[in-house]
């Protein structure tokens, strides 16, 4: 068994100890090594080739929003998950927009941190449908021009898709797994995978929280019933 990889980025000693403690003992978990603010963590990720970067959000010199940014420009960038007090609010959607791929509280549970980073080190991102709503909710409470500048924009770059994989891509939007989305759609999970992909590569994005996002700009979320499946 191959270890994952995960480096801790967090301004309070006590808290890197403590997930230090409780990952570090999985045996499928290696602690590669620990930062106290954004601005250590380029050197310490080229040092230690880490698989998945646990981020802090607030930190003083360089906050974990401007590291995660920076960590996802690069080509071999790893997986980012960010580390808040807050459920919902607009320094995690823009973590989410940079390409983290989820979230999780400082107050869940160890083992729900624990299978967060088994998740998206195996390349899902860690974001449920209710959080995915609640933050929907949050980007919606923009100014009204901001909201119409950015649909425009987001309608623009769905035009890049076919109308099937604009199906998924709202089905991915209402936060659907992929093995709901095969019987909805009437295809199979392997074509669900592929279509998924393909959505990524053709619009540029990291993972499926973005596409949720981007169809929520587009506008392509309002008005659809409340009772598909959801993962």
């Amino acid at each position: 068994m191959t270890a994952i990889r995960l480096l801790l980025v967090d301004d309070d000693p006590l808290v890197r100890a403590g997930l230090a403690l409780m990952l570090g003992g999985a045996e499928d978990v290696e602690i590669v090594g620990e930062a106290a603010d954004g601005d250590e963590v380029g050197a310490l990720v080229d040092r230690t080739r880490p698989d998945v970067v646990l981020m802090d959000i607030r930190m003083p010199v360089v906050d974990g929003l401007t590291a995660t940014e920076r960590l996802r420009a690069r080509a071999d960038a790893p997986h980012v998950v960010v580390l808040t007090t807050f459920h919902a609010d607009e320094q995690v959607l823009r973590a989410l927009r940079a390409g983290a791929a989820g979230f999780v509280l400082k107050d869940t549970p160890p083992a729900q941190i624990l299978d967060a980073v088994r998740r998206v080190a195996a390349g899902d991102p860690v974001l449920s449908p209710a959080v995915t709503r609640r933050l929907m909710e949050q980007a919606a409470g923009t100014a009204p021009d901001t909201r119409r500048a950015r649909q425009a924009r987001a309608r623009a770059r769905l035009d890049a898709l076919n109308d099937r994989e604009r199906e998924v891509a709202v089905a991915v939007g209402r936060g659907m797994a992929n093995a709901d989305i095969a019987p909805h759609l009437f295809m199979s999970v392997a074509t669900v995978k592929a279509h998924v992909s393909r959505i990524l590569a053709r619009l540029d994005l990291d993972n499926r929280v973005q596409i949720a996002l981007l169809t929520y700009d587009a506008g392509l979320l309002d008005d659809l019933p409340d009772d598909t499946p959801k993962a």
